[in-house]
């Protein structure tokens, strides 16, 4: 599949680009995204319960749940691979509820989520597990902007250039994982 076969999306999205996407489509993302992993996903909603400001703006941002290793003299980031998206089940909806358009991770969503990305118009989007180093070339720049104590979990403001990623879930309620044969 070539590069005019996909779908260009530009960080932050707005809920047109959200509407046009479709289960299965393959997408290039450029523009600002976050990294963020369970622990900095905790800390969101605490702080949203608390109604503290967030450290970025949730309206129309993508997370890519990603801890990267550290980087290459020369490079923007390490390999930067995705983690399994499960493991942000407990917090998506709350995220979604507030701005968060769309989300990059690997493996199933379970049912709360996938009822949220159609009551709010997001998606998830999956990157290849076991790619990291080749994802990470997608990154021009990485700069941590909040919780730096959690390492390789510190939330990062990514700029990324064609990063690729499929719709594994749409707004509609549609999943490649339902799919027969995958």
């Amino acid at each position: 599949m070539s590069d005019n076969d996909k779908v260009k999306l530009t960080a932050p999205l707005k809920d047109s680009d959200i509407r046009t996407l479709r289960a299965g489509q393959n997408v290039l993302i450029s523009g600002v995204i976050y990294s963020a992993r369970d622990m900095a996903h905790k800390r969101l909603c605490e702080a949203l319960d608390k109604g503290e400001e967030l450290p970025f703006a949730l309206a129309g941002a993508i997370i890519y749940f990603l801890g990267p290793t550290p980087a290459r003299p020369g490079r923007a980031i390490g390999s930067a691979g995705p983690t399994t998206a499960s493991r942000m089940d407990n917090f998506s909806p709350k995220l979604m509820a507030n701005g968060l358009k769309a989300m990059i991770g690997k493996g199933a969503r379970n049912d709360a989520v996938r009822q949220a990305l159609k009551e709010y118009g997001a998606v998830h989007l999956a990157a290849m597990g076991g790619a990291g180093a080749l994802l990470s070339k997608k990154i021009v720049s990485s700069e941590i902007v909040a919780y730096e104590d959690l390492g390789t979990e510190a939330i990062r403001k990514l700029e990324v250039v064609d990063f690729p990623a499929v719709v594994a879930y749409d707004s509609y309620g549609n999943c490649v994982y339902d799919r027969e044969g995958i």
